[in-house]
């Protein structure tokens, strides 16, 4: 028996009575529960890129709701009598979250077909943000233009029309869709935005979708994937990245409008300290090396470097000791280390040294890179014994 869709009926209906008609136990994601149908339904079943609602039915959790042969299964995690009534209640902030992100969608889509002449090829209404896919390339200037035009169109409060169309009707009417379409096809129109076939929940006028904001556009297959956000979520993820933006402007004592100039010169400024410091390092690690000019082998500790100047200070005195060089920079339990000698070959001192010290690395014969978890003493007492 088909479910009667009170969500086409009215998309904002929150709350319902319907007939249980069956209740079987079953499995979802490999968990026990209970697979419920009803004569009439407000629950949207997962489809069209959509996810499902989620809510109550007589107290019991609704976790997901599919369609299968015109019947709406909700899979509930307690059970239902059947010929008995029931109360439904949705996740209303769920479902008009989704209902935002969808009507949203479709206006961009809609829009962004008929500048580019391309295909919606791929929607997915994730838990965070909505992707879609289009086979053309699209340029991030034109997705701002289509950005700023969607969100005019939503100030305007259009309104929104949804209809079944079927035969010579649906022959009339020109409408976006990724296949051919047959029988009875739902059509959601958004006049001068976009027309479509389209089997979700949308909101009444465009006004209700607050607001589209576009957070990236990649290369994707033949065309691009572009990140959305409608609504609600737009409007939080805006608010965190003013808040976080505030804190970034206060904290280089900028106006928020000028935070990205005030990083650019704080950029140049950390740029050229890193270049005089790797002159300066350089220096230091030239008078080491003349310091231990024919010591033969050395073993030095440093306080923590980074990888590169350990090797840095390394090759410095490799060419001075005329010996073997190891360097470890950091603390005892944490040691970076370079080990060098020129025309030797350190592979197997290396193994020994990782195995006895609970390191990992290698290299070269005449260099290697790695780190150690041991102490000073220990690393000493390893090499009085090579």
């Amino acid at each position: 028996m088909e479910t009667k869709k009170l969500y086409y009926e009215d998309p904002f209906l929150r709350a319902f009575d319907a007939r249980v008609l069956s209740c079987e136990e079953t499995k979802r994601d490999g968990k026990p529960c209970f697979a419920v149908t009803l004569d009439a339904t407000a629950f949207y079943p997962e489809g069209g890129g959509q996810p499902a609602d989620h809510g109550t039915l007589g107290g019991v959790n609704v976790l997901d709701v599919h369609e299968k042969d015109g019947a709406v299964v909700h899979f509930c995690d307690g059970a239902l009598t059947p010929g008995g009534t029931v109360h439904g209640e949705l996740d209303w902030a769920r479902r008009f979250d989704h209902m935002q992100q969808h009507s949203g969608e479709h206006i961009c889509s809609g829009m962004i077909c008929a500048r580019y002449g391309c295909d919606n090829v791929g929607f997915h209404m994730g838990a965070d943000v909505v992707t879609i896919d289009f086979n053309a390339e699209i340029a991030w200037d034109g997705l701002m233009e289509i950005e700023r035009k969607a969100n005019a169109y939503i100030c305007e409060d259009h309104a929104i029309d949804i209809r079944f169309y079927r035969g010579a009707e649906l022959d009339a009417v020109e409408y976006r869709s990724k296949k051919p379409l047959d029988g009875i096809v739902r059509i959601v129109s958004f006049p001068g935005a976009d027309c479509c076939a389209c089997c979700g929940t949308h909101v009444f006028r465009s006004g209700q979708v607050g607001i589209v904001k576009f957070l990236s556009c990649q290369k994707f297959r033949d065309g691009v994937r572009i990140e959305l956000l409608c609504g609600e979520r737009a409007y939080r993820y805006l608010a965190a990245v003013w808040e976080q933006n505030l804190h970034v402007a206060q904290s280089l004592s900028a106006k928020p409008t000028e935070s990205a100039a005030a990083v650019a010169r704080l950029s140049d400024e950390l740029g050229a300290l890193k270049l005089r410091a790797a002159r300066l390092e350089g220096q230091v690690f030239a008078q080491v090396a003349q310091r231990l000019t024919g010591e033969g082998d050395v073993a030095l500790f440093e306080e923590e470097m980074s990888p590169d100047s350990v090797r840095k200070l390394c090759d410095a005195v490799t060419e001075t000791c005329g010996g073997r060089c190891a360097v470890f920079a950091g603390a005892d339990g944490a040691w970076k280390y370079a080990m060098g000698c020129r025309g030797g070959d350190l592979r197997e001192l290396t193994k020994a040294l990782n195995a006895a010290l609970h390191g990992r690395g290698g290299g070269k014969p005449e260099f290697v890179q790695g780190s150690v978890s041991a102490t000073k003493k220990e690393i000493e007492e390893f090499f009085a014994k090579q």
